[in-house]
């Protein structure tokens, strides 16, 4: 198979990220994005929702000094998003607000994922902040305008999972970001904190909204095809009306048939 210019070499890689960089420093610029940038010290009344990450998971068989790492590169960025505030038409970019997580800031070695496969990076690890943002954001009425995933692969067995698979985020300084555009009358605030074992969010607003909206998955199960077994499933999102709280929407935000890259021996598996 031909490779692609940026797997030639890791001289025809630097090339291509400075490209891709650059590429999107000149889209920026060109369309004049309003990007979200005070804070507030004062916090926003409504707390729409919260969520805690457990930021030391158990991967397989990943080294857990990547997990210490991913510790330090989170208390790092951490303040660079707390209390950032999101006002009618501006938008949220996680890139343009933590900025290039290179060695000299005092980023560590962290869990990264390429191709598939589990690697290691400098800065790794911060798709749990992204996660964590995200799935803040599906509980508001805010617009998603960039997400990408990496769950083309379940890499990971299940260990104190808390949120559906397949709504995770993929990032990569700056190319890859996480953004959402606030196209309410609302202003949203974003509280982000640690603590020794918890990456910890808020999402809170100036005003209470109409509407509130849960996740679920639904029809989740394993497969084995052509020799290889799969996870499947279809994630909702359901909006309820909060006066009466019937469901008013349900729209499928996500279908995953994922490759299970780990030991099956102990999964049920439907035969396809």
């Amino acid at each position: 198979m031909r490779k692609l210019f940026c797997e030639i070499s890791p001289v025809t890689y630097k090339i291509s990220i400075t490209k891709e960089r650059t590429l999107r420093s000149m889209k920026d610029h060109i369309h004049n994005v309003l990007f979200a940038q005070q804070k507030s010290e004062d916090l926003l009344p409504i707390v729409l929702n919260k969520h805690n990450s457990l930021i030391r998971r158990r991967l397989g068989n990943v080294n857990m000094e990547l997990q210490e790492n991913k510790f330090i590169n989170l208390s790092l960025s951490t303040p660079k998003i707390n209390k950032i505030c999101i006002r009618p038409n501006e938008v949220f970019s996680f890139w343009k607000l933590v900025g290039n997580p290179v060695k000299r800031k005092g980023y560590k070695e962290g869990l990264t994922i390429s191709s598939g496969k589990a690697t290691s990076g400098i800065g790794g690890g911060m798709c749990q902040f992204t996660n964590l943002i995200h799935w803040m954001v599906l509980h508001t009425s805010l617009t998603i305008i960039e997400h990408h995933h990496h769950d083309a692969y379940d890499l990971f067995p299940d260990f104190n999972r808390q949120i559906p698979f397949g709504t995770g985020t993929s990032i990569m300084y700056n190319y890859l970001d996480y953004r959402f555009k606030n196209e309410t009358d609302k202003t949203y605030q974003i509280v982000v904190y640690m603590t020794d074992e918890y990456l910890c969010g808020e999402m809170r607003c100036d005003k209470k909204e109409d509407v509130k909206y849960h996740i679920v998955i639904e029809d989740e199960y394993f497969s084995k095809e052509n020799g290889n077994v799969y996870r499947n499933g279809k994630v909702y999102r359901k909006t309820i009306d909060v006066c009466t709280g019937n469901c008013i929407k349900k729209e499928c935000i996500r279908v995953n048939h994922a490759k299970v890259l780990y030991d099956t021996s102990n999964l049920k598996i439907k035969e396809s």
